[in-house]
């Protein structure tokens, strides 16, 4: 039985982590933080565990072993150097931080910690991205002239962020819609290639419905060995048919969440089912 605490809980996200950790026979969760305290009461009531007043108190605690962070992201850093230090392994939901140096900052005190460490990134866990992720590192598309990475929704349109409103407020989160779901698909696209070379980026608001808000945006990103691609995200996309296109000197690639449709020069048009 491994014992875990919840640190936030905030994150639109929280409620899935619930429902897992309450799936699970072989974990318990023995304290639950928030610095709302009502928030916080609500998800021990859920998870059958307690409060605390002071998120600081458990880490002391040898039966501990590791945290979840769905707090507010500007309280990421304050919390995560508090975990490190304490020796616990952690997940902390996405964005790590509100910019580069604290994120940097909480990585190297990660680093040098020795924990286990990770933070919201589920898609390269995805079959669909590793079939991919394969078909690019054996060459199939031979020299890669372009890739397109598509992650967007339409929640601004269902009132996604109502109990979630910070979400929406730069200040506490860090990013608006396009760094919310456009930093799943780059996290995707840099495993893919790692020779970041340049960026460029533009955002807009097409139902202005948070005030300094971005509801969506585009991102143009070249890298070193020729390769130009670019980011779609946003909360006001009503449908996403493809969310990743390759295309090479040898083959061509478009992806939903379950097929690959590959044609290439050496075989012809194929879709791959791919199964989690």
């Amino acid at each position: 039985m491994k014992n875990i605490s919840l640190f936030g809980t905030a994150h639109i996200h929280t409620p899935g982590f619930v429902k897992r950790l309450n799936a699970r026979n072989d974990i318990k969760v023995i304290s639950v933080w928030d610095h709302d305290q009502i928030r916080a009461q609500q998800n021990a009531d859920l998870l059958n565990s307690k409060t605390i007043k002071d998120y600081t108190s458990v880490l002391n605690n040898p039966d501990l072993d590791a945290v979840i962070i769905c707090s507010e992201t500007n309280l990421h850093e304050e919390i995560i150097m508090k975990v490190a230090e304490a020796k616990k392994h952690c997940f902390a939901e996405k964005p790590l931080g509100m910019g580069q140096q604290d994120s940097e900052r909480m990585m190297t005190a990660i680093e040098n910690s020795g924990v286990m460490f990770q933070t919201g990134y589920f898609s390269r866990s995805n079959s669909v991205y590793l079939k991919l992720k394969q078909l690019i590192d054996d060459g199939t598309f031979g020299t890669i002239s372009r890739i397109r990475l598509n992650n967007c929704h339409d929640g601004l349109r269902r009132n996604f962020f109502n109990d979630y409103l910070w979400m929406t407020d730069l200040n506490q989160a860090g990013v608006g819609a396009f760094g919310d779901l456009g930093t799943h698909v780059l996290d995707l696209l840099l495993w893919f290639m790692s020779d970041l070379e340049s960026v460029t980026a533009t955002f807009s608001s097409p139902l202005n419905r948070y005030s300094g808000c971005d509801e969506s945006g585009e991102a143009l990103l070249k890298f070193k060995s020729g390769v130009i691609a670019s980011i779609a995200a946003g909360w006001v996309d009503i449908a996403q048919p493809f969310t990743v296109i390759v295309s090479g000197t040898e083959a061509h690639a478009h992806m939903n969440q379950k097929e690959i449709h590959l044609k290439s020069y050496k075989c012809s048009s194929k879709i791959l089912n791919i199964h989690n």
